[in-house]
């Protein structure tokens, strides 16, 4: 069994922007309607841009637009100045020729005592094809602060963490789930998520991340939703309404997912 085969979400009910969200929502029959198309699209590109790397250099002039990514470094190079090569993790076989993935990449910035970590496809990082034009693709990109172990196994957990982003995303593509704040991600697993599943961190709670927020690209509005490590414990009292996400936030005291971290309640 898979690590999210028993994902559940629910939006915090007590959530100030709870109807907002639900307004919201309404748009996420279209997108999802949209995603078979967008699919074709990018795979019929990717087969022109094939067949013109046998033709000569002036008739294969292909150039791939990039604005819904380079949107998204933007704000990465503005909140890390001086990091314009960041830890990248891509996709070797993309999900439209029929890979496992649907993230075209992942980007990972050095916080210091964090790696702060950067989803690139739940938004059009390429040119605008969903019909909506006030959100880019699923209007949403994954970020996550995993605090440095500074040991032999950070780039196990890098490595293992990235694996997790793709899974979360992967429910996106194949159910049309889209992700809010003050949310919470419970898989019923009781193992940890690091690689040698000894955490207490078992699934995540979400909040806008306060550092990137939400932006306008190109091909519309982006709101980077933070994924924060949660224990089976608390998210359980969350489940049967004995805790709130925003209390749970407010008592982890910060957005870091700590794999060394003890139940706060």
């Amino acid at each position: 069994m898979g690590f999210f085969d028993k994902f559940k979400k629910k939006e915090d009910e007590a959530s100030e922007a709870k109807e907002i969200l639900n307004e919201k929502r309404t748009t996420e029959e279209k997108r999802t309607e949209n995603e078979a198309e967008r699919t074709d699209n990018k795979a019929e590109r990717i087969e022109n841009k094939a067949d013109n790397g046998s033709k000569g250099k002036e008739e294969s002039e292909f150039e791939l637009n990039t604005s819904g990514w380079d949107a998204i470094t933007e704000v990465f190079e503005n909140i890390y100045p001086g990091q314009k090569n960041p830890m990248h993790y891509g996709t070797l076989i993309s999900w439209q020729l029929g890979g496992n993935d649907p993230l075209d990449g992942i980007s990972i910035y050095d916080g210091g005592d964090y790696w702060h970590f950067v989803t690139y496809g739940l938004s059009e990082i390429y040119e605008k094809e969903f019909e909506d034009k006030e959100y880019s693709g699923y209007g949403m990109e994954f970020t996550l602060k995993l605090k440095k172990l500074n040991n032999e196994k950070e780039e196990a957990e890098i490595r293992g963490m990235c694996g997790i982003l793709q899974s979360i995303a992967r429910i996106t593509y194949t159910e049309g789930e889209l992700f809010y704040p003050n949310e919470y991600i419970y898989t019923g697993q009781t193992m940890g998520m690091d690689v040698e599943q000894l955490s207490k961190i078992t699934g995540f709670i979400t909040a806008e991340d306060e550092q990137a927020g939400s932006i306008d690209t190109p091909n519309g509005k982006v709101t980077f939703i933070e994924l924060i490590g949660a224990t089976d414990k608390e998210l359980k009292m969350i489940m049967e309404k004995e805790l709130k996400v925003k209390e749970l936030y407010s008592k982890i005291s910060n957005s870091l997912t700590d794999y060394n971290r003890e139940d706060c309640i």
